[in-house]
Parts: structure tokens; sequence; C-alpha cells
């Protein structure tokens, strides 16, 4: 997984509420198993008319939006199924953050596990930003992980809150996989002594 430490892009708005992850990325699209390819799916639903042409309308098709690595959107956002196909079409868009009142419990913690950060802010504060990023010549945030803070491009700094070891994960770019590698040695001890304990029975 790749570190998040400090990013600066383009933010674009989604001023809507309970974005669910099937409007993330649609059921026709999880057939598959690799992480690539899928950004081009991610709001495909929101993103292209029926005949697949893109919508004119919808940020993530208008410059410089075409290019945000950044989302701010509203309450209860990555609702619905459990999917962590949505957030890799997320990672693989190129969405680094996202800034939300609030998320969906399963999809808050896969954002952890895939790399990407989401940070809360109450709702005055998404408003504030919603309105910023609308405007072209307003519409680049940095977020730094370290410091745990937005910076607006009026310069003004907001601080977010998040828990340490989630923290501590992203900033070294460690998921559980590589958590659990650093107990290698221990592990394989462990099933060297259990074929003497529980030997393997075959027929």
């Amino acid at each position: 997984m790749r570190a998040f430490q400090s990013h600066t892009g383009i933010a674009a708005s989604l001023p809507f509420s309970n974005i669910d992850t099937d409007k993330i990325l649609p059921g026709p699209f999880l057939k598959t198993i690799s992480r690539e390819g899928l950004g081009r799916h991610l709001f495909h639903m929101m993103r292209y008319d029926d005949h697949g042409a893109p919508r004119s309308d919808f940020v993530l098709n208008q410059a410089p939006w075409d290019q945000a690595t950044i989302l701010v959107t509203l309450d209860n956002f990555g609702c619905g199924s459990s999917r962590e196909h949505a957030p890799w079409a997320l990672w693989d868009f190129g969405v680094r953050c996202i800034i939300a009142p609030s998320f969906a419990d399963i999809f808050y913690n896969n954002c952890f596990k895939n790399g990407i950060l989401p940070v809360t802010f109450d709702r005055r504060t998404i408003d504030a930003l919603l309105l910023d990023v609308s405007s072209p010549s307003t519409a680049s945030l940095t977020v730094s992980l370290k410091p745990q803070t937005v910076t607006r491009t009026g310069g003004e700094i907001l601080q977010f809150d998040i828990e340490p070891a989630r923290k501590t994960a992203l900033l070294e770019g460690r998921d559980e996989i590589s958590a659990s590698l650093d107990h290698l040695s221990e592990i394989e001890a462990w099933e060297a002594a259990r074929q003497d304990i529980l030997p393997t029975i075959t027929f």
C-alpha cells in the first residue's frame, strides 16, 4: 500500500448525501479481482448517459475537476454494500482523499486498507469547502496527514482528527497484511510446532 503523507490536488464538489457504493461503482463492474482499470467506471451512472457518452453537467467530466484527486461530499458517503471495489475504483481514478461530514463504517475502514484518507469535518466547514472547490481558482487543497491539516487556497488551515493507529499505518504505507508479516518468524514457528501437536490427518 502506498503511504499517504501530504497531498496537494484539485478537489471536486459532490454535494450529495448517501452516495452509496453502487453509485461509486455499479454492480456490472464487480466481475474482476483486478484493481486496474476500474477508475474509468467510477460514478458510471452519474458520469455517462445511457449510450455511454460523458455527461457534460457532471463535475468529473469538467476541467479542472476531471483531474480531481480529492473529493468533498456530504453525509454517509460510501453507504450500501461492503464492496471493496468502490475504493479500488476511487484509487484507480486518482482519488487520494475524501472529505465529508460522515462515512459509512465499512467504506471508511476500506479506505484505510487501500491508502485513501477519509477526513471528517462538521457540516459548516464542509459547506465552506464545497463552495471553495466549486470554483477553478480555489479548487486546490493541501491535505497533510502528520499535522492532520487541510489547507484551503487562501491559506486557512483546518485541523482534523484521526485515530493514531490508522494515522501511523497510512504514514508508513502499511496495511493489515504488512502488520501480520512483521510476525512471520513467529507464525512459521507456530505452524511448525502445530504439526507435532495437531498433525495433519490424511485419508
